[in-house]
């Protein structure tokens, strides 16, 4: 097992490796046996008050530091990823019930996202705009916010707290992270851990592995933080909107999903067939952006469900461990059981179960489902797990009308053998993304990532990044003499 778990389980703040003072402890399990990982005393209140205390005092220098000199840090935080690549694999299985495959996914755009943050030290840039009044000269500058709190989920947690705490940082900002209390390493200490390697100054980047059950609102009420970056559930994520705008903070929401992916008449099928299989169970289906419904027009619709079928069938669920293993453990027992019950609910509703996975412990055997009635909640939810609704449709209006037919908006694919028909298709959607002929998980480094509806506020990557943690200050210099009335 990794050194992580025992050397990393502890409280990152104002520099130095420490014991919480809470309450009670943390047990970080493996999903997949059951292994006892490690065991975190959580942070309790004042330890969030030193974290946010820590980041505020060491923001201004950071802020006055030449962005050569951060860039430095994030070339070299991206030389340790590369060189522990092996052991943050390990930690990521082990942690996370994350596959092989998962892990190189998440690694490699985790790399792909610091390398864009070692050029964001120097995207700031300030304008200078006309004035009606003579010899005035209006300066726009762009500046860090101060201080980002970041909330970072269970499902891909290396990545998305890197996502966030990396260009706050970059863009002079300090920050204070918060992981899901299921991957505590991963999601939080370790990525404290590579920064302090790669030479950031104490303080900077603080991590408290704490739990609202015993903190409750204190890690987004506190006056220090400015933005709070949180990705997460649209649940949790209301809460979080509604605290921080009663506090007049802004808040980055990246929340669930219920994606559709949508194959039209004249697709491509077996290329159809594996974007959705891959859209609906990469890491087992933990992903805001899986397609948890798959539609496909009825024309196609047999041949279609019968290779999607037999292309499910393939996949082998078991230990995360083994390379051929496609499908791992779910997080933890309550989502298992959570997935377990939708699967009977569908059935109970009139579904026809294609295929129905069984449940062992945290293992869930993907399902298909066919047949859900048109009015069942199950298709306008989020169904963070292997199971997917086959769903057929007559023409393409309809297929806008039952994709769009849910509280959320994040991704989508269409596949269609004519490319401008796909974009017309996307134009449709109420989705913060869409893609044509490919799967419906993706991020990239420059592109704007978000959601429209419950599926968040807000966007990260590239200039969407830099909006989200700086703040436009105008400074007027008055060159001449103002004329003033009295």
């Amino acid at each position: 097992m990794s050194s992580y778990f025992t050397d990393l389980a502890q409280q990152y703040i104002d520099g130095e490796w420490r014991q919480g003072t809470g309450s009670w402890d943390i047990i970080d399990f493996n999903p997949y046996d059951g292994e006892k990982l490690a065991s975190i005393t959580i942070a309790a209140v004042e330890e969030i008050d030193q974290a946010y205390q820590a980041a505020a005092r060491a923001q201004k220098q950071w802020a006055a530091t030449n962005p050569y000199a951060r860039r430095a840090v994030f070339e070299k935080a991206l030389r340790l990823i590369e060189e522990r690549e092996a052991e943050i694999t390990e930690a990521i299985i082990a942690e996370l019930g994350g596959t092989h495959l998962k892990a190189a996914f998440e690694l490699h755009l985790a790399k792909e996202f610091l390398r864009e943050s070692i050029q964001w030290a120097l995207r700031p840039e300030g304008r200078i705009l006309p004035s009606p009044v003579d010899g005035k000269e209006n300066r726009v500058y762009r500046v860090p916010v101060g201080v980002v709190g970041v909330i970072s989920p269970f499902n891909f947690p290396f990545l998305l707290s890197i996502k966030s705490v990396a260009p706050a940082l970059a863009l002079g900002n300090a920050v204070v992270l918060k992981p899901h209390q299921n991957t505590p390493i991963v999601g939080g200490t370790l990525v404290a851990k590579l920064f302090e390697d790669a030479g950031l100054p104490g303080g900077l980047l603080n991590v408290v592995v704490t739990d609202i059950a015993e903190i409750g609102d204190a890690f987004i009420e506190h006056p220090v933080p400015k933005v709070i970056s949180f990705t997460g559930s649209d649940k949790v994520g209301r809460h979080v909107a509604t605290v921080c705008a009663s506090l007049f903070k802004r808040s980055v929401l990246e929340l669930g999903g219920n994606s559709a992916i949508v194959v039209l008449d004249d697709a491509d099928i077996d290329y159809a067939v594996d974007a959705a299989v891959f859209s609906r169970y990469v890491h087992q289906g933990q992903v805001c952006m899986a397609a948890n419904r798959v539609l496909v027009d009825r024309s196609i619709a047999d041949e279609f469900t019968e290779k999607f079928v037999a292309k499910v069938r393939t996949l082998k669920t078991g230990d995360p461990n083994d390379p051929e293993t496609v499908i791992g453990p779910l997080i933890n027992s309550q989502q298992a059981e959570s997935i377990a019950a939708t699967v009977e609910q569908a059935v109970a509703e009139g579904a026809t179960a294609l295929v129905r996975g069984s449940t062992t412990d945290n293992l869930v055997e993907p399902s298909v489902l066919t047949g859900l009635p048109a009015d069942s909640d199950l298709l306008r939810q989020e169904v963070f797990g292997p199971v997917a609704f086959l769903i057929p449709f007559d023409g393409e209006e309809e297929a806008v009308r039952l994709v769009n037919d849910t509280p959320y908006g994040l991704s989508g694919a269409v596949h269609t053998g004519n490319v401008e028909r796909g974009v017309a298709f996307a134009k449709q959607i109420d989705t913060g993304m869409f893609h044509v002929n490919d799967g419906t998980v993706h991020d990239e480094p420059v592109v704007p990532f978000g959601g429209e509806k419950h599926s968040g506020i807000g966007r990260l990557n590239g200039e969407t990044t830099v909006e989200s943690f700086t703040t436009l200050k105008w400074i007027s210099v008055q060159h001449g003499r103002s004329g003033f009335p009295f």
